[in-house]
């Protein structure tokens, strides 16, 4: 089987799971706004990202705490554990360290030029990463059924295979085009944009409640992936990154909410 066809083929299924969840949850009762306690803000989640030769599916679980009025708290904050388990074909990892991409560190390299001399480039026919991360969840209600959210990871570690890509270097290079063994980056760490270690994954999405326990919510996956090669290489290097923003659905469950 291809990359190409395994990737279809998880697709098809992920999606399958997710509509059969959809149609047994659909015709229960509704959610009542304002309805409260420490059960009733467990969230079980299940989710799945697509994009172009790539596929992301994340199993997370996350508490929540309201802020203000307890009868009317539509905004929340909380914290979770989140893994994410990406697939993808024939994709292109970038050096990574911020100190090559912006020539600095900090947060003021989310605002900086890139710089092209110093960016090198790894490429896999497949990958395969899974991550299990620290999650930061933000939530606001817009009405009693429908809310606007956002989470990140924050902290964490991957694992995944051993994969062998095809390095090319922005400058000359004794093995330049050679092959490079290279594992997911096994520290994550949220550090703001290319100061990033290791894999991260975030959304933003609208979430309907069907139900008391049951949701369906639709938005966007932005996922960091990293790889660190067995040699160091150009620069001095050995991490590289491939950032994937992907089309996202899924599903919430509240399992002791009544």
């Amino acid at each position: 089987m291809t990359p190409k066809q395994y990737l279809i083929k998880s697709l098809k299924q992920s999606v399958r799971l997710l509509f059969i969840t959809i149609i047994l949850v659909s015709t229960a009762q509704a959610q009542e706004f304002g309805k409260v306690g420490y059960g009733a803000n467990h969230n079980f989640g299940f989710s799945i990202g697509v994009g172009a030769s790539q596929i992301s599916e994340t199993l997370d679980w996350s508490h929540m705490h309201g802020l203000g009025n307890k009868k009317n708290q539509r905004f929340k904050v909380g914290y979770g554990l989140r893994f994410t388990s990406y697939f993808g074909a024939n994709q292109k990892y970038t050096t990574a360290p911020a100190i090559l991409t912006s020539e600095q560190q900090g947060p003021q390299v989310l605002f900086s030029e890139t710089h092209d001399e110093n960016i090198d480039t790894i490429s896999f026919a497949n990958v395969q990463a899974n991550a299990l991360n620290v999650v930061i969840h933000l939530q606001y209600a817009i009405t009693p059924k429908l809310e606007l959210g956002f989470n990140i990871d924050a902290v964490g570690f991957s694992f995944g295979g051993q994969r062998t890509g095809t390095f090319t270097s922005s400058e000359i290079y004794p093995n330049s085009n050679a092959n490079q063994k290279a594992k997911p980056t096994s520290f994550n760490a949220l550090l703001v944009s290319d100061n990033d270690i290791g894999t991260l994954n975030s959304e933003i999405f609208i979430r309907y409640w069907l139900n008391k326990k049951w949701a369906i919510k639709a938005g966007g996956m932005f996922l960091f992936t990293e790889y660190t090669t067995e040699n160091k290489l150009t620069f001095d290097n050995d991490r590289f990154r491939n950032k994937s923003l992907l089309f996202m659905l899924g599903t919430s469950f509240k399992p002791f909410n009544k």
